[in-house]
């Protein structure tokens, strides 16, 4: 039967539970226990046998099987599954004079995808299933959608990402997801609240958008006439709340940048962003591998992760290298012995590098081979430190190192996870690296950023040493929960329109 055909039926059976003074959409239910309380409760129960306390339970029918006066529902709700043993003589006892034919209207005006309430005793079947012995039942609301189909479910990628309702209702695991995510993140909440940090909303519309070189969405306020853009970072806000006086803040949230789509990208994505007065990168790079940690044991209860096929050990210490010695390792080639720009791209040409002409510097150059030869071979947890300056406008220079900066990025499983900052809080020497950024924005470049004249301001009010620290979250999600893509971890991630991407199937 068509999709359409099955709705108009369920459409009617609305209609006869009205008629018969019942409400396909009830108001409120009270529950005894969830099912995974009742699994765990009777675990002991012995086949064949009925315990007599009475119990209430409610959630979706996931499957039926029905056998003239007998029935066998499958009923799921947020934990698990529960069997209803359903008999035509004891619901009739019980539910026959509010409805002298309770027992086959359950057997004509039910259908998978129902939410159902029943109460009733405990019992396990001769098979061994432990079953909810109705006495009686409850339509709480009708479901006017068929379920996927069970022996197939729902494969469309596309389909699970746009009806994440369905893909939900359908994949226990992709709701074990999204509750790993939520203890992911309340774990770092309340790691950081132990650690003496508070979180302090900022601003989602900016004026400048700062902290990140990264291409912003653009808005419009009506009421004000003015552009706006999507914040890119929280980083420039929660500075001035340093400067304000406030010595360990930080803020959790979206984040906006107008950007590619792939497994690892989205525009529209979840970071942490963390500042301590007087720390650097080292405390920053200590307080990550703890967070992290504390996450990984909280969500899932081990430090040893199984990533598409790879063992990940999170047990730290995690290894520590800087970026040159990270390169030099890979390819053979020491940038930092270069003063040269020419030679260091005949060299980095000879290691096997590509598209470096356009490099227009020796840091510049560094990263590009970091980027092509070392990063997606950062398996185990590792902080690379030590930057360039030149893609690093916002990190304090580093004490000892010229060109450097005071900046290190935590890579797992190939990609970012992390990245901190000592932060720059010389406020003339960062008016001149926004300047140099506006330049370049101003020649073309869409991911640089502008001169934010209130930030520069604050600096000049003096910041304390400051470390700073950002973490992905959706990334790290990733990792705990083996997820492949970032979709899988975003519970409604943009997609284009269903007619769009027909047209776009017609087209290729």
């Amino acid at each position: 039967m068509a999709s359409e055909d099955l709705r108009a039926t369920r459409i009617e059976k609305v209609e006869q539970l009205k008629q018969l003074g019942l409400n396909p959409f009830a108001y409120k239910w009270e529950s005894s226990h969830t099912m995974a309380a009742l699994q765990a409760k009777y675990i002991d129960l012995p086949q064949g046998e009925e315990q007599a306390d009475d119990v209430a339970v409610a959630g979706r029918i996931m499957a039926r099987r029905v056998f003239g006066k007998l029935a066998f529902f499958t009923l799921q709700d947020e934990t698990g599954t529960i069997q209803l043993y359903l008999e035509k003589k004891r619901i009739q006892e019980i539910m026959g004079e509010q409805d002298e034919k309770a027992f086959e209207h359950l057997k004509q005006l039910t259908d998978i995808g129902d939410i159902f309430g029943v109460k009733g005793t405990i019992k396990r079947t001769d098979k061994g299933e432990l079953s909810v012995y109705v006495k009686e039942y409850t339509m709480l609301t009708k479901s006017l959608q068929p379920l996927p189909d069970k022996h197939h479910g729902l494969t469309d990628i596309s389909k699970r990402y746009r009806q994440r309702y369905v893909d939900l209702i359908v994949n226990p695991e992709v709701r074990d997801t999204f509750r790993k995510r939520a203890l992911v993140t309340a774990s770092i909440r309340r790691y950081l609240d132990q650690q003496g940090f508070i979180e302090i909303e900022t601003p989602v519309l900016m004026s400048e958008a700062g902290g990140a070189d990264a291409r912003p969405f653009c808005t419009y306020h009506n009421t004000l006439e003015m552009d706006l853009y999507l914040r890119i970072a929280t980083e420039l806000h929660l500075k001035r709340l340093v400067v304000g006086g406030f010595e360990k803040v930080f803020e959790m949230g979206r984040i906006f940048r107008n950007e590619g789509i792939s497994t690892r990208h989205n525009p529209e994505f979840t970071s942490i962003e963390i500042y301590q007065a007087y720390a650097d990168y080292n405390d920053m790079m200590d307080l990550t591998e703890n967070i992290i940690i504390t996450a990984a044991q909280d969500a899932i209860g081990s430090l040893t992760i199984d990533y598409q096929g790879t063992e990940i050990n999170l047990a730290g210490p995690w290894k520590r290298i800087t970026m040159h010695d990270a390169v030099k390792a890979a390819i053979g080639v020491d940038f930092a012995e270069f003063t040269d720009l020419t030679a260091a791209k005949a060299a980095a040409k000879a290691a096997g590098l590509h598209d470096v002409d356009d490099c227009p510097s020796i840091g510049n150059l560094l990263n590009e081979a970091f980027e092509q030869k070392v990063e997606t071979t950062l398996i185990q947890p590792t902080f690379i430190v030590d930057y360039p300056v030149e893609i690093s406008p916002l990190a304090k220079p580093h004490r000892s190192k010229p060109g450097m900066v005071e900046r290190f990025e935590l890579f797992m499983v190939g990609r970012e996870t992390g990245n901190s900052f000592s932060e720059l809080t010389d406020p003339l020497d960062q008016r001149r690296r926004l300047e140099a950024q506006a330049a370049k924005k101003a020649a073309g470049d869409l991911e640089a950023q502008d001169v934010d004249e209130d930030f520069l301001c604050a600096l000049e009010h003096g910041m304390p040493p400051t470390g700073g620290l950002g973490i992905g979250i959706d990334r790290l999600v990733m990792l705990l929960t083996n997820s492949p893509s970032i979709r899988d971890v975003i519970a409604f991630p943009l997609l284009k329109p269903e007619k769009s991407e027909a047209n776009e199937t017609e087209e290729a």
